[in-house]
Order: C-alpha cells, then structure tokens, then sequence
C-alpha cells in the first residue's frame, strides 16, 4: 500500500463508486438541506489533489470499508431502530413489543432478568426476588411462545442479549417460530453468545471456556447449514466499555474475541466464506462525540483487514463488520436525569456519523429502573429525529476526510494494533485464541479495564472530567421520576405457570429428550443443538437443560485476585 495516493488512483476509485452507486438500489427520502440544496451522496477530494494514504480512508462500499459497507450509505437503507426491551412476565414484554413496534421500531432486542440470564428456572431458590426485575423471565419454549405472540418471526429481525444459556434460549426461539408455522430457514436475527466478553467483563457464565466454545461452534455450524441470514454470534464490546474500559481496549477486546470465534470456525473446518457473514458486532456508543465516531471506522478498517490478510476471506461479505450499537448506559446520571436525554441524543448521532448498522437509544429513566413506556417512546423518536430531521442520514460517512477525525482513527487503529500484538504474546502459539484463553485465567483483561475505570472516577472525583448534574451545575429544580417498578406478583404468577406446565408436560419424553442430550455431550463430534431442540419441544425448561449440561461440563468459579 503506497504512502500517498495521487490523482488518478484517487479518481479511478471515484468512477467505481459511482457506478457502484448507480446500480444499488435507494430510498426515495428527500435528501435536500433545510434551505433546499441538494446533497451529494458521498464527498471526497477535489479533481487534481495528493491525499497521503488515501487508500486507508477510501469510498464507502470498497475495502477497507472506513467509509461505510455499502456505497450508498443511509441512502440505501438506514439503519435498523431496535429498542432493547423486557420485563416481568413473557405477556407484559411481548405488549411492549407491539408498542415498540407500532411506533416506528424496525426490530426487537430482547432484554432477560438475571434467572434467565444464568440459565435458572424463576423456581430456582436463587432466583427468589429476581424473577422479571431487569428483563423478561423466560423458562421453557412456552414462555416464548407468548413472547412473541402475535409477532410473526419471519417478519422481524430479532436480537437476543444472552450468552451463557445462550443455545437453549435459541432454540426456544426456534421452536417458537416452528409452533407459529415459519419457515425455519427464513428467520433472521441476532443471538449474542459472545462468551469471551462474559469472563473478560459481564461475568454471566456457566461452564467453564472450552464447553462453552464447543456449544458456539456447533451453532456456528447449525446457522450455517441451515438459517443463513441468522447471525449465531454477536461480539460485544458494550458490556467491556460499561466495565470502563477505554474507547481503545473496548476497540482491541471486542475485535479480539471475534478474531478467536473465527478461529473456532477455521477449526471446525468451516468456510470462512459461509461462517464469517454470520458474526455481528455490538459496540457502545460513548459520550465524547469525535472519539467514538473515530473508533466506528477503525473497527471496520482492521476487521477487512484482518479478515483478508489473516484468515483469508476473499469476498465483501467475509470482510465486512456489520454492527449493532447501543448509547452508553454508564454515561446516564441518577441526578438531573433528564440530561441524559441529551446525552443520549449526543450518542446516538455518533453512532450514526460513524456508520452504526442498527441502533438502541436508552431511556432517560434507564440508570434508575427499567424504562418507563413515556421514556421509551422517547428514547425512539430521539432516533426518528436524527433520521427524519437532522440530514444525517444525507451523505456517507460526512466526517471522512476531516483531519481530526482521520487522526483519531488511525490513533485508534495503532493502540488496538498493539494490545493484539499483547493478546498473541500472551498466548506464545500465534492464535488469538491461545491469548485471549490465557489472558482471561491470568485476569490480564479484567486488571487492565480496573485501570483504566479507576483512573477515570479518580479524573471525576478530582473533577478534571466534568459531568453535568454531578460535579458540575449541580443546581437544579427537577422533580422525582416515576419509574416503572415491578411486582413481586409476577414471580408469584410466573412460578404457578412453570409448575402447572411442569405437572401437565410429558414427563417421559422430556427426561429421555435431556438423557440423548446428556449422552451428545460428552462424546466428540456430536452437534448438541438437535437434541437440545428436542428438548425443548417436549417443554424442558432452561434449568433443566443447562443443568444436564453442568453435570458433564461442571461450572465455572473466577480465580480470586488480590
């Protein structure tokens, strides 16, 4: 790659994105200025001018894809708003759903309470006041059903936020859409399954790494052969910053972890190609604006490149890092909340100037309780504005080009450049995954994100970082917030629905639907999401199966580190 690019290179890659462009298809939304001006699609340098290393910022729709995947930008299609939503029972989100979706949402994220998030029935004495308190309490295919009653799932595009009992959760998802007549093979969501994120930052883990590896491989290989516009694995690098990481660690851990999930499916023999299309990406969109505009860019930049030039992808879809993107949760304030409002509107504008395939706003509410129906509507028609009203949506990658923001990109692209260097050392066999393995036994990860969040709530408490409502114009005249509380009666009622359930099922096929699942398991080479969906048809519940799966596997207990 040269230094510099000159006119005629410059040029060459004009032409073939504006043919590129001519033949994609576009939205018909008006795409003048406020004062009635028209906007060009994409901006870059003027006839005749010497950019230095232009090959690194590029057209949108071209490798390295710093500009955007696609050549239209929003012009084509905007970007997905998906509210992430759940609470109580499987009756009172799937309400919300509906709401969501009759207000503009272009697709579901499913929030889980704790129970379900550690593969626990609500029944379960460790569930006992957690039941629905900060998502939904699903126990077996049956919750589901009612989940998404009434939302047909081949319509939807729907992200699921767990990981650990992530698997069974997919295939009652699956079975759901099987009980509603669908076509199994057209359903198109997300599941996160990142398991790596959980020992590195959220820590909602059951099994020890390598089980849970085996369990994303087979759905890696499920996906592929059979739903392939599902994505089986969305890396999250949200959860690593709410930890408080730095923008470049979150950068640096996340693409990480999706360099280790490719490596899983290079070592189960799957066509890159085929498997790769199938990851996502879920970043956190922060509150200092340019930064995380600069590390939207970065991240596609590096993820083309690594893709082609280390695991070999040839084509467009194998390079491309498509991502999911959500405003910081860690930046709202318990005091003066509404300014998180503001805060929110801030970051979401950041994730669209950088590129952001879909998008959650969260609710001013959010810090406080799981939000409130008023603060959602908000927190959706905040997307609306920036979509319908602000011209953002006008013009690809309109930042591209500004000196700041190229600076800051390239500086994002060099720091996760050298924490990679780290990961493979750590491992000492080249892989990420050897590194990534080892790091997380050895708490490199977990020490080096205390850092970088003790550091920050020192310059906070020291009052070098300025927040408003806070340390800074803490005077103010709001009043309480009512926010949305859940009753201790919807563990009461979903409890009596699971042992009813439990008193009315087959008993029969569901113990010997669970024994060929307990015998998969430990045997080699055995794909485990067929008999788990068995499972789950003859309505085990998710304690049950993760339990099964425990007893081969064993649980996972994090080292103490002082």
């Amino acid at each position: 790659m040269s230094d510099q690019a000159g006119p005629e290179e410059i040029e060459a890659g004009g032409e073939r994105w504006r043919a590129a462009y001519a033949k994609a298809p576009k939205t018909d939304r008006d795409t003048t200025t406020i004062s009635g001006d028209e906007t060009a699609p994409v901006y870059g340098p003027p006839p005749g001018a010497v950019v230095p290393d232009f090959s690194r910022i590029g057209w949108p729709g071209e490798h390295p894809y710093t500009r955007g995947l696609y050549p239209t930008g929003y012009r084509g299609r905007p970007w997905t708003i998906r509210q992430f939503a759940g609470f109580g029972n499987a009756a009172q989100t799937n309400e919300r759903f509906r709401a969501i979706l009759a207000a503009g949402g272009g697709g579901l994220s499913v929030a889980f309470d704790m129970p379900t998030l550690m593969g626990r029935d609500s029944d379960d004495p460790r569930s006992l006041g957690e039941v629905g308190h900060c998502g939904v309490a699903i126990d077996s295919a049956a919750d589901m059903d009612v989940l998404f009653r009434d939302i047909p799932l081949t319509d939807v595009t729907t992200s699921m936020t767990i990981s650990g009992p992530a698997v069974p959760v997919f295939c009652m998802y699956v079975v759901a859409a099987e009980r509603q007549g669908a076509d199994i093979g057209r359903l198109n969501g997300t599941l996160q399954t990142d398991i790596f994120k959980e020992y590195i930052a959220q820590k909602e883990w059951l099994f020890p790494p390598e089980p849970h590896l085996r369990l994303i491989g087979d759905l890696m290989e499920f996906c592929a052969q059979g739903i392939p516009a599902y994505k089986p694995l969305s890396v999250s690098g949200y959860h690593i910053r709410e930890a408080g990481s730095t923008a470049a660690q979150e950068l640096a851990y996340t693409l990480a972890d999706g360099f280790g999930y490719v490596e899983l499916g290079l070592s189960r023999g799957l066509d890159v190609e085929v498997f790769a299309p199938g990851l996502s990406f879920f970043f956190d969109a922060h509150i200092d604006f340019f930064e995380e505009i600069a590390k939207f860019r970065a991240a596609r930049r590096i993820w083309a490149r690594w893709m082609r030039d280390v695991y070999g992808a040839k084509t467009a879809k194998a390079q491309w890092l498509r991502f999911h993107t959500q405003t910081a949760g860690v930046s709202l304030t318990a005091q003066q909340p509404e300014n998180n409002i503001v805060r929110t509107a801030i970051e979401a504008l950041a994730a669209v100037l950088g590129g952001t395939n879909s998008l959650h706003t969260n609710a001013l509410d959010e810090v406080l309780a799981l939000p409130s129906a008023k603060a959602a509507e908000i927190a959706v028609r905040t997307q609306q504005v920036i979509l319908e009203e602000t011209g953002a949506a006008n013009v690809a990658d309109p930042l591209g080009g500004s000196w700041y923001i190229e600076a800051l990109t390239d500086r994002l692209e060099a720091q996760a450049e050298e924490i990679f260097q780290r990961i493979k050392d750590l491992g000492g066999d080249g892989t990420i995954t050897a590194g990534l393995l080892r790091g997380i036994d050895e708490g490199y990860f977990t020490g080096e994100i205390a850092e970088a969040s003790f550091q920050y709530q020192q310059a906070v408490e020291k009052g070098d970082k300025r927040i408003v409502g806070v340390n800074a114009h803490t005077e103010t005249i709001e009043e309480p917030l009512e926010i949305l509380r859940v009753s201790h009666e919807v563990e009461i009622a979903q409890n009596k629905a699971l042992a009813e359930r439990r008193a009315h099922r087959d008993d029969a096929a569901v113990q010997a639907a669970l024994a060929t699942l307990r015998s998969g398991a430990t045997r080699d080479g055995v794909n485990l999401i067929p008999p788990m969906l068995d499972a789950v048809r003859a309505e085990a519940t998710l304690g049950e199966i993760c339990g099964v799966l425990k007893e081969i596997y064993g649980t996972y207990t994090e080292p103490a580190r002082f």
